[in-house]
């Protein structure tokens, strides 16, 4: 496989977002024999779009939410007959239908992409792939703990679901909360005193102890990196094993955690 040179001229190109979670990609630029845009993760895999003509001269390619593309970040190229990759760049992009996107009742996965520029100012593409998923929603802060509601895709909610809040670096550290329910729809409350000094993720248990451990995550929107836009104030909290600061946040994947510090 050729490796994309640093000289290859980039080629610009616009995107149009779906509801369903597909993407479509023109590029200004038509060059004769087959073209194909590839999509690249970090670790090298590749997934290669046929770019096919369309109005005005340009080629477009699609990339449907049916289409299998596992999570990371992949950037964007354009490949013409056997030329080099030469690496895309942001042009116009349409995201509104991600906007407070609610998928269908009865999606089994749920699949999203979002298109981004990298700090090199070239084209890339965040993506997940869920099922089931637990969508995060509006958090309820609290001095001491908060509350998440949430809506889950591609299972129901049993008469024995909960949540969990793990310690990422010990398995056995786990807190049980209980969930109310309605349809689809789940809340639950974190408190903060429980909770050892670390970093303590979000889970549902849909089902109970019998069915699946979903991550709770917010997926559904145009924001491709959480962390650094929803930000929650910490809150100085008396817990069991003394004076700690805490407060939720969102990861670099966007799943939902809640990070502890102990005051010294």
């Amino acid at each position: 496989m050729t490796e994309p040179s640093h000289t290859a001229p980039p080629v610009s190109a616009d995107c149009v977002a779906d509801t369903a979670g597909g993407l479509t990609f023109d590029i200004g630029i038509a060059e004769p024999g087959p073209a194909h845009l590839v999509l690249r993760r970090r670790d090298g895999e590749e997934c290669a779009l046929p770019l096919a003509p369309a109005e005005g001269g340009r080629l477009r390619a699609a990339l449907p939410s049916s289409v299998d593309l596992p999570e990371g970040r992949w950037d964007a190229y354009a490949r013409f007959a056997e030329d080099e990759r030469h690496p895309l760049v942001p042009g116009v992009s349409d995201l509104r239908s991600l906007v407070d996107r609610v998928p269908g009742e009865t999606a089994a996965r749920i699949a999203v992409r979002i298109p981004y520029t990298t700090r090199q100012g070239t084209l890339a593409v965040r993506s997940w792939l869920r099922a089931p998923h637990a969508e995060a929603g509006e958090l309820h802060l609290t001095q001491g703990g908060f509350t998440v509601s949430g809506r889950v895709y591609g299972t129901g909610l049993g008469p024995d679901a909960y949540a969990e809040v793990r310690e990422r670096s010990c398995a056995e550290k786990v807190l049980r909360a209980d969930v109310t329910a309605e349809e689809a729809e789940f809340g639950f409350t974190v408190p903060y005193a429980p909770l050892d000094p670390g970093i303590w993720d979000l889970w549902l248990r849909p089902a109970g102890e019998e069915g699946p451990r979903v991550r709770i995550a917010r997926l559904l929107d145009d924001v491709v990196d959480k962390k650094p836009v929803f930000r929650y104030p910490k809150a100085a909290v008396r817990a069991e094993h003394g004076e700690v600061r805490a407060r939720p946040y969102y990861t670099v994947d966007n799943d939902l955690s809640v990070t502890v510090s102990a005051v010294s």
